[in-house]
């Protein structure tokens, strides 16, 4: 059985992490990786592949930068003779980027079988492209894997048939518990002078925060208030949203307290994260990792398409104003965490999926 597990960014990459360590284990599977490089930059892309230990892609797209139409049609071109050499008997869509988009359109309109994995997700929010690629995807598919509960939810209201549908769990935090133990061996706190539950997380990469300069100067400005009213906060910097602070000529008046670093790798913001004391982002990816590790976080979003780390985990929705993060820092700080992990949370959510594809190897291919 051959399986394509088509990736492109990095929260492709932790999810791809789990995936290809569990078709290991099952000798029928040959599985075949192929990068789109949507995501090219070292820290972005390599360093994950390096840090935990995935197999060099079996086919480099180097589709690059660009806007979403420009990606999605770049990475089409280039799967259309790839998936068409190859015939896989199994395509993996993974997650929401633009590389998952362009996997189901291609995949379908050759008539491959297509799973998605993080199947069901919503924010309900149509301005995320993010959006756009799960629901256009999740209508494609053949197989649906899902992560947390409120998938399933979405899923069944939309008409998809029970049968397609198969809640695994989920497969980032399969990633997390694997490399949990090599954590403590980072430095990255020594080397930035932090100490464990001293100091906070800050990540902001989505364009309804970074694209509107006085909004951007907003979260900016809110973020100084509070790393001198509490602790530093450290902040890696996505590389559009740095750009996007040296329009604003922007500078930290206390760069002591409001740490301004590069991208960091998988496991050094494993460290980072497991530490701190509190984290703010607008990262969907870090909802869960925080709620699996037990740390407060306050996400800068109207909406989660990840509900179940709000009922179930450690992350609060602060809304989109930048002036309601005082009161809700203020807030987590003072209210105990709840350890609960969601349900399949277990670190063998791949494992599952492996299970699934080998035991099912002729599911049909759906038509409408």
């Amino acid at each position: 059985m051959q399986v394509t597990s088509i990736v492109g960014a990095r929260p492709n990459f932790v999810k791809l992490a789990a995936l290809d360590a569990a078709f290991g284990c099952f000798p029928e599977i040959d599985h075949q990786i192929v990068h789109t490089g949507q995501h090219y930059d070292f820290e972005l892309s390599q360093l994950f592949f390096q840090e935990l230990h995935i197999p060099e892609p079996t086919h480099y797209l180097g589709i690059g930068s660009g806007t979403h139409a420009e990606q999605v049609g770049k990475a089409m071109m280039a799967l259309e003779g790839l998936l068409s050499a190859n015939h896989p008997d199994w395509v993996l869509a993974i997650g929401d980027v633009n590389a998952t988009l362009s996997t189901a359109l291609v995949t379908k309109k050759m008539g491959l079988r297509l799973a998605h994995v993080e199947a069901g997700l919503r924010s309900f929010d149509w301005t995320m492209p993010e959006e756009i690629n799960r629901m256009v995807t999740d209508r494609l598919s053949d197989l649906l894997f899902v992560s947390e509960p409120s998938g399933v939810d979405n899923l069944l209201r939309e008409g998809t048939p029970e049968s397609r549908i198969r809640f695994v769990g989920n497969v980032m935090i399969d990633t997390l518990k694997a490399n949990f133990d090599l954590v403590g061996r980072r430095t990255i706190l020594a080397d930035l002078g932090l100490h464990p539950r001293q100091y906070g997380v800050i990540t902001l990469h989505r364009p309804s925060n970074t694209d509107e300069p006085e909004k951007l100067r907003a979260w900016m400005n809110v973020f100084e208030q509070l790393s001198t009213d509490y602790f530093p906060f450290v902040f890696p910097v996505h590389p559009r949203t740095r750009e996007r602070l040296s329009l604003l000529r922007f500078t930290p008046t206390n760069s002591d307290r409001l740490l301004l670093i590069e991208p960091v790798g998988y496991l050094d913001m494993l460290a980072l994260q497991k530490n701190a004391r509190l984290i703010m982002t607008d990262s969907g990816g870090i909802q869960e990792e925080t709620t699996t590790l037990g740390i407060p976080c306050l996400t800068l979003r109207d909406n989660t398409e990840r509900p179940v780390t709000i009922s179930d985990g450690t992350n609060r929705l602060v809304g989109s104003n930048p002036q309601n993060l005082l009161e809700a820092v203020n807030a987590a700080l003072n209210t105990p965490v709840t350890e609960h992990l969601p349900p399949y949370w277990d670190g063998n959510a791949a494992q599952r999926i492996a299970s699934y594809l080998v035991n099912n190897p002729k599911l049909p291919l759906r038509r409408r």
